[in-house]
């Protein structure tokens, strides 16, 4: 481990209650802090100010509470600006960013989508010269090159992320800092030396090591992505799908142990539900993974 970047971060957007993704989520980055000698940080990723609520930042220290985690560090994002527009400084002074006015209706009509939907920017605006104005997206000169990386999970991946999102925006037309840009300006200067996700996420990786190099940093995270949860359709459980969330469980009376254990049980980790300390389930997830 570099001392110089001693933790690990559970990250969970305040856009909803939490639910039992977030549970399997939370449990694989304690497990993997345990095994590899991180410290954890709970990160509020409140980027988009737009679905941000004050409940949902509330309810997730109080839901992580019941169920037993705890953290040595916090940070929110919605108060780093300062840093957020110093980095994006040291990338306009490299000629790495560019103003864009595509709206989004246009950007969707004129571009090719990669396998997940999303869009993979081409370029329209990169030689337009337009000014950092209100109004205007911010985009990074995303280079044509294909990035290598180890996940302590999957094993040895490459990708060129010209290929999977093009030129990607680090802020948005109405002036909020997107998620590739905030959590690398956050994992950069928080001391973030492992980065534990869902692989739902996996494709973010080339462009956040690409983007972390270039904003000075000199050796990337190491990164563990990690199977989700799903529905009995196959969909992964999530806010916009309504998953029940940690809360609704509570009130319906389900106590922390046995809402931790039917969610190793859902993750594999149990041939079916017991009663769990949110230790022990860190303790079987360790044990099952590494």
């Amino acid at each position: 481990m570099n001392p110089d970047y001693p933790f690990t971060r559970f990250a969970p957007s305040p856009t909803g209650y939490l639910h039992r993704g977030h549970i399997l989520s939370a449990l694989y980055v304690y497990a993997a802090a345990e095994k590899f000698g991180y410290r954890v940080r709970l990160r509020i990723e409140d980027h988009d100010q737009s679905r941000a609520r004050k409940a949902y930042i509330d309810a997730i220290r109080e839901d992580l509470e019941w169920l037993g985690f705890t953290w040595e560090a916090e940070s929110i994002q919605s108060s780093n600006t300062e840093r957020y527009e110093r980095l994006l400084e040291i990338l306009r002074k490299k000629n790495l960013i560019y103003a864009c006015d595509c709206s989004r209706k246009f950007t969707f009509e004129t571009n090719p989508t990669n396998e997940d939907g999303e869009i993979i920017y081409q370029g329209h605006c990169k030689e337009l010269g337009l000014p950092f104005a209100k109004n205007h997206a911010i985009r990074f000169k995303t280079p044509d090159i294909s990035v290598n990386w180890e996940d302590l999970r999957l094993g040895k991946l490459t990708e060129n992320p010209k290929d999977i999102c093009g030129d990607f925006a680090l802020k948005d037309r109405i002036g909020q800092w997107t998620y590739q840009f905030a959590v690398v300006a956050d994992d950069f200067e928080e001391g973030v030396g492992l980065v534990v996700r869902g692989e739902d996420l996996k494709h973010s990786t080339s462009r956040q090591i690409i983007l972390a190099q270039a904003l000075g940093r000199k050796e990337p995270p190491l990164f563990l992505h990690h199977p989700l949860i799903v529905d009995p359709t196959g969909k992964k459980l999530s806010k916009r799908e309504h998953a029940e969330s940690i809360r609704g469980e509570r009130d319906a009376g389900k106590s922390a142990e046995a809402l931790l254990g039917e969610v190793c049980a859902q993750a594999g980790f149990l041939p079916k539900p017991e009663l769990l300390s949110v230790n022990d389930s860190i303790q079987l997830v360790k044990n099952r993974l590494f």
